[in-house]
C-alpha cells in the first residue's frame, strides 16, 4: 500500500482538532530582552508550570473539559472534550536563572520576558512563578 501525505494534510484542514491551535507562540527581539506570547485559551493560571533546566524552558499547561449539559433532552451522540496536558520547550542557554526569567498571565495569554545578556549563572530544576 503507497502512502500519501496529502491525505493528512487534507485531513487537518477538515478536523477539527483544538490542540493544534493551544501554546501558539510569538517571539519578538527587543533591544535588551526576549519576550515570548503565548494563547492559552481556557485555561487557569495554577495550572500552567514553567521549569528551567540544562538551559531549557519549559512551559507546561493541563486542561480538563468536563462540561455537562443538564438541559438536554435528547441522547447525547457524541461529545467533543479534551483533558490532558501541553507542553513547549525553548532553549535559553546556560546563563540564564529563575530570577532572570519574569512571567505574568492576563485574560488567557501567559508573556514571558527573558533577558539577552544574563549574567553567568547555572540553576537547575527550578520553578517560575507566575505573575
Amino acid at each position: 500500500m503507497m502512502y500519501y501525505p496529502t491525505f493528512d494534510l487534507f485531513d487537518d484542514l477538515f478536523t477539527s482538532n483544538s490542540r493544534n491551535d493551544f501554546m501558539k507562540c510569538d517571539i519578538v527581539e527587543k533591544d535588551d530582552k526576549y519576550q515570548l506570547s503565548m494563547e492559552m485559551p481556557g485555561i487557569k493560571k495554577e495550572n500552567i508550570h514553567m521549569e528551567l533546566k540544562n538551559g531549557y524552558l519549559k512551559i507546561g499547561a493541563t486542561t480538563t473539559e468536563n462540561k455537562e449539559d443538564k438541559d438536554s433532552q435528547g441522547k447525547v451522540l457524541r461529545k467533543e472534550r479534551f483533558s490532558g496536558s501541553y507542553s513547549r520547550s525553548f532553549y535559553v542557554g546556560n546563563n540564564i536563572s529563575q530570577e532572570d526569567i519574569k512571567a505574568s498571565f492576563d485574560n488567557g495569554e501567559l508573556t514571558i520576558l527573558i533577558p539577552k545578556n544574563a549574567p553567568a549563572k547555572v540553576e537547575e530544576n527550578h520553578f517560575i512563578p507566575i505573575e
